[in-house]
């Protein structure tokens, strides 16, 4: 194997990591997993996986938008084992898992491996949105250390794209994105307070 391609491998490990504590205080009641994102973050992947080998890309670069998907379904899956871990749904997140659903069934009906990714992308940026906002307003109920190791785990894996288009490159930039700002939201009063302390 190349040196990229123990990158991907890294990138593996710091995933399973960041979603085993993820899954662990789940399980225990801490982590409080928006169940609408959680599986939709588990189909979307799976299909942008799907389609992205339809499209031939990279098989090393799809390994990473697998386990995009699959990772999420061990979460989802654990929601169910703890009751405490459920978080209630509200009208906006069954509108945001609608529009997700939506993108899913335009897929259905083309015949674009290319902008089934696309697609897949935006339907899966729509299942974010309910744990974005639940994560910025009540931190306490995520483990941001899994979007720290997603992050860690998508910038390891970017050096292994061999070529910048569409099918290898459009979900990695998503999840670095995604994952970023899930990050924020979780540790962003930690942050501000590190920087006010760090002026003063």
């Amino acid at each position: 194997m190349s040196f990229v391609h123990w990158l991907v491998v890294l990138s593996v490990f710091v995933s399973l990591s960041g979603s085993a504590a993820y899954i662990r205080d789940t399980l225990a009641g801490r982590s409080k997993p928006n169940r609408v994102s959680w599986f939709l973050w588990a189909l979307l992947p799976l299909i942008a996986t799907a389609a992205a080998l339809t499209a031939h890309a990279d098989i090393w670069a799809t390994i990473r938008i697998f386990l995009a998907g699959f990772l999420p379904l061990l979460v989802f899956i654990a929601s169910f084992i703890n009751r405490q871990s459920y978080w209630k749904l509200t009208t906006f997140d069954l509108l945001c898992g609608l529009c997700s659903v939506a993108a899913l069934i335009v897929w259905g009906l083309i015949n674009s491996p290319v902008l089934a990714i696309l697609l897949a992308v935006i339907g899966d940026g729509f299942a974010s949105i309910p744990t974005i906002l639940k994560a910025w307003k009540h931190p306490e109920t995520e483990t941001g250390l899994a979007y720290a190791a997603s992050t860690i785990s998508v910038l390891l894996v970017i050096p292994s794209i061999p070529k910048w288009n569409i099918q290898n490159s459009a979900f990695q930039v998503y999840l670095l994105i995604v994952n970023v700002f899930l990050f924020f939201a979780v540790y962003r009063k930690s942050i501000i307070n590190y920087f006010k302390h760090a002026k003063s």
